[in-house]
C-alpha cells in the first residue's frame, strides 16, 4: 500500500464500524420505544384502576 496501510486498515475499520452502528442503530430504538410505550400503556391502566370515573 506504498506506506500508507497505517491509514487505509485503520478508515477500513472506521468505515465497518459505522455501516455496523447505522445497520443496528433502528432495531434498538424500536426496541427502546417500545418499552416506552409499554410503559406508558402500563401506567394508564393502572391510572382508570385507581379512578374508573376518569375516561
Amino acid at each position: 500500500m506504498g506506506g500508507y496501510a497505517a491509514y487505509v486498515w485503520p478508515a477500513f475499520a472506521v468505515f465497518f464500524i459505522v455501516l455496523i452502528a447505522d445497520y443496528l442503530s433502528p432495531s434498538f430504538r424500536r426496541r427502546r420505544q417500545l418499552r416506552e410505550l409499554r410503559g406508558r400503556i402500563a401506567r394508564q391502566a393502572a391510572r382508570q384502576q385507581r379512578n374508573p370515573s376518569v375516561p
